[in-house]
This record gives C-alpha cells, structure tokens and sequence, in this order.
C-alpha cells in the first residue's frame, strides 16, 4: 500500500470522526457576549412640589449652595446669573452679562461661582455671596454644561465628552467619554454631581441621564417627557418654541430632593429620582 493511499485513509477516517463526533456532541460554549454593554435601567421620580419659575429665563445652569440657588441663563442680550433664595426670589441684583455673550452652565468651587459662556471662550468667576465679578478665564471650546466633583470642575461642549477641569488653570486634567449600549451618547448639556453619580440633560429631549463618572456608561435614564403635563401645566412652552426643552438639575443636598425646569419654563419642578 503506498504512502499516498496510507494518507487518504488516516485522512477519511479522521473527517468521519469529526463528522460523527459533530452530529453527536451538544454545543457547550457559551454564546452570551460577556463584553455586551448593559441597557440604562429606568430611572423614575415623584413630583415634591411646584414652584414658579421666572418664564424669562433660559436656563442654562442651576446648583444650590445650601439654601441659595443659583441660576444661570442665556441667549444674547439677555443673559444673567442671579441667586434666589427658597421661593425663587432674588436676593442680591442679578448680574446682566454684556450683549455680546451668551450665558451657560454655572457651578460653585471654594466659595467662587463660575459661569461659562457658549462660544465666546469667557469663564466668569464671581464672589458666590455678592455676585461680584473677581476673575475671568478661558476656555477653549464651547461652554455647555457646568458642575463639580471635591477636586475639579466638570465641564460639556455639547458633544459627548465630559472634560474635568483645574479650576485655577481651567487646563482639562481627564477627558471622559459618555456611552451606552448603542454608543456615545451626544447633546450633553446641563450637569449635576450627586453622590458619585453625573446627572445630565440631553438637549432637545425631555431625558434625563445619570452617568458613571469613571467609566463614562450610562447607567439609569429618566423620561421627563410628560412632567409639564404630571403638574399641571396648560400652555407647554415647547409649543411655543422647540428650543424650551427641558434644561437645568439642581439637587438640594439638605433635603435630598431635584430641582429640575427647562428653558423659559413656568415651573420648577421639585422631585426624587427612585
């Protein structure tokens, strides 16, 4: 028997006993994606209280210090940063920006209250009891959304990077990528830091997002799309304009609640994510 043939029968009988061993055996791997990226859980709430908003106010910004609130609104020639007090009245003069800027995110550093602007590169920095303006920064992209952790400042531009920040030298120390189980996630717009946890809007949505600041996945997201309608409001401002969507998320440390509104909106809405 040549060589030859003693190879093609080692070979056939080796395909038949795969053959056989394949129609026989049970498949034992595991077909799960361990690598599969989690779908955000659903983040619901209970409305604690309705209070007045100023209806011309676009809000861009909105923190509580203790009892204070600070808010920050936009659009040219009407921009502001103003802090009430807990029925929304002003307590000192709000502070008009020049015409030439146009109002964002805000947040509270060491006793300093920092205002973005959108595309004019400017970073205000004011006393946070007299709204007296101390300093000015840079920035070098467009200012969104604004909050802050014990070390840094965290900042949007509106894509869906969120930039820690050195509050002193505004130089970007982390930049984090935000995704959920599709992708990045864009639009981020005003920011609030709560117990580890970011919370964001996503602009020109009624969502909510609350965001792992380490890894940057979305974790919960909350569907606001009916809170205007759950309080009782008649004439949706969205209506009116598209642009006032929902936008602003202040969480009031002493009594554990959020504060959320939105551009121009008649209401701001006091709740408890669950």
């Amino acid at each position: 028997m040549s060589m030859k043939t003693l190879f093609l029968i080692a070979s056939t009988s080796i395909l038949i006993t795969a053959c056989n061993l394949g129609s026989n055996s049970t498949p034992t791997e595991n077909t799960t994606d361990v690598n599969a990226i989690a779908a955000p859980a659903s983040l619901t709430f209970e409305v604690v209280k309705v209070h007045a908003h100023d209806t011309t106010a676009y809000t861009e910004g909105l923190e509580w210090n203790g009892n204070v609130l600070i808010e920050s609104s936009g659009n040219y020639n009407q921009s502001k940063i103003r802090l009430l007090d807990s029925n929304l009245k002003d307590i000192v003069k709000p502070v008009k920006l020049g015409a030439e800027y146009f109002g964002e995110g805000t947040t509270l550093f060491n006793g300093k209250i920092y205002q973005l602007t959108w595309k004019e590169h400017k970073v205000f920095v004011y006393d946070a009891k007299t709204l007296k303006k101390i300093n000015e920064l840079s920035w070098p992209y467009e200012g969104w959304g604004m909050t802050h952790n014990d070390t840094a400042i965290i900042i949007n531009t509106g894509g869906s990077n969120i930039y820690f920040v050195d509050p002193n030298t505004f130089n970007v120390t982390k930049t984090l990528g935000v995704f959920n189980n599709y992708g990045y996630v864009s639009n981020i717009n005003e920011l609030e830091y709560v117990d580890g946890k970011l919370y964001g809007n996503i602009y020109m949505t009624d969502n909510i997002i609350q965001i792992d600041p380490i890894s940057g996945r979305v974790i919960a997201i909350a569907d606001m799309s009916n809170l205007l309608a759950i309080v009782g409001v008649k004439n949706d401002p969205r209506v009116k304009d598209p642009g006032n969507v929902l936008n602003g998320i202040a969480y009031h440390k002493n009594k554990g609640t959020f504060f959320v509104t939105g551009k121009d909106w008649p209401v701001m809405v006091e709740l408890r994510f669950k």
